[in-house]
Order: C-alpha cells, then structure tokens, then sequence
C-alpha cells in the first residue's frame, strides 16, 4: 500500500514523536542520517527542533510519508538557500524511510514527492543534497534522477578510522 504524503502538517506531539522515532530507527539500522548507532530520541531532538525553527521562519518545509496504520514511515525537508545568487535551488535534508517499509519503493516515492512540492516553489530549479559515501546512496540518488557534482574525499567522520566522503547530488527540475 503506497504511503500518503502530507506537506508542512501540523508539528503535533504525534508527529514529533513520530519523527523522532523514525530518525533513531534509521540510524540505529545504519541510515545515513546524520547520526550513528547508538543515538537516542535525546540526541536528534535539537537537531529536529532546529528544523522546526527553520518551518516556523518560512525557510524550511516538511513533507511527511504515513504508511496504512497512520504511523510516520518516511520524511523530507526541503530548505531554501539563503545565499542571494543561490536562491533558484533549495536543499533535500534528512529523506529517509523507516526500515520496516525499505524495499517498497517508498524511497523513490518519498524523492518523487519532494521534486513535486519543489516544482511548486515560484523560481525553484533544482534540488541539491549530500549524502554520506560508502552506504550506495549515490546510485540510488542517480537511479532517481540526480547526477553526482561533487565529492569530498574524508569529509565524514563516521567514527574513529572510519572516514566517508561527501557526495554532492543536484536534480535539476526542468
């Protein structure tokens, strides 16, 4: 059954929670979201407040994946660049997918979902995003459309002697 989407919802304790599990399930299952094993809900809940702050400036919006039982199983923030030459692209921040429903192509519904909203900002060409090297990220980000254009040899400290380069990956919209 395909997850329904829902742009910029209500942020209600639900959906915090809900978010806030998503993000530690990704991560503990080895997700390139920002995070290693073994984080807690304690560790993501600044950096998800910093993207509600960014939601309630204008800067960010969330698309949000329920699956069937009404359960948060899939997230993205799109973020507009602030810079002024820059502002006809907008960042993807932490897609991910809960990893009950990987392999559902609920990814590539997720990215398909967050180009459609893109389209729907005045001036939007593009979507860029890192992620992190070494997990295939980047083929299936080109499987979905982005081309890779840039790459940080070492720029991610997984953990000690474990060192991922950053992939840069543009979408063009049209």
């Amino acid at each position: 059954m395909p997850l329904t989407f829902t742009l910029d919802p209500p942020i209600t304790p639900t959906l915090r929670d809900g978010i806030l599990d998503l993000w530690t399930d990704v991560s503990h299952a080895g997700g390139a979201v920002g995070f290693v094993p073994t984080v807690t809900r304690e560790d993501i809940r600044p950096e998800l407040v910093r993207h509600f702050v960014q939601m309630a400036e204008g800067r960010t919006r969330l698309l949000v994946g329920h699956d069937e039982a009404g359960e948060v199983a899939a997230t993205a923030f799109l973020t507009h660049n602030t810079h002024r030459l820059m502002t006809h692209w907008v960042w993807l921040y932490t897609a991910m997918v809960h990893p009950r429903h990987q392999g559902r192509g609920y990814g590539r519904d997720l990215l398909a979902a967050a180009a459609d909203v893109a389209r729907g900002i005045e001036g939007i060409r593009a979507i860029r995003l890192t992620c992190r090297g070494g997990h295939g990220l980047e083929r299936f980000y080109a499987s979905c459309g982005y081309k890779e254009v840039g790459r940080i040899p070492d720029a991610i400290r997984a953990a000690p002697g474990d060192d991922r380069d950053e992939v840069v990956m543009l979408l063009p919209l049209g």
